[in-house]
């Protein structure tokens, strides 16, 4: 399951004194990418999370191919590798205006109980938007 985001701008506070989109962004960038993606598939993780849905990164690896700069255009591409269990793993290609490769990367998502900060099934709903 794949999904491209809306074209994002990088602002002027997210360069560093390089002038290129600092290394910490592109994870704020995938989290955007996820996020409107649910949001697309009418899931609300406000929602989920006043539910006791528990969603943290335990795993996050970045490839960085060439910089974005203030003023480009890109678009982060997330797909979801495997059907969800205890966790999500996400793939994600985040491409410029020219449609050149920036970043490649891959997050995981633990589904955590609220009680007990233990690993949990995904829950019912979220596996069937994800089927």
């Amino acid at each position: 399951m794949k999904y491209k985001t809306k074209k994002i701008v990088v602002r002027y506070s997210e360069t560093d004194q390089m002038q290129f989109v600092h290394h910490s962004n592109y994870l704020k960038y995938f989290e955007l990418a996820r996020l409107e993606w649910l949001t697309e598939m009418g899931v609300s993780y406000a929602e989920m999370e006043q539910e006791g849905i528990l969603m943290p990164v335990v795993s996050a690896s970045l490839e960085f191919k060439t910089p974005l700069y203030y003023g480009d255009l890109f678009q982060v591409t997330v797909e979801l590798k495997n059907n969800p269990k205890a966790t999500l793993d996400f793939d994600y290609e985040l491409t410029n205006q020219k449609d050149e490769i920036i970043c490649k990367g891959n997050t995981v998502l633990a589904f955590l109980s609220p009680q007990t900060k233990r690993p949990m099934r995904c829950p019912k709903f979220l596996l069937e938007k994800f089927s």
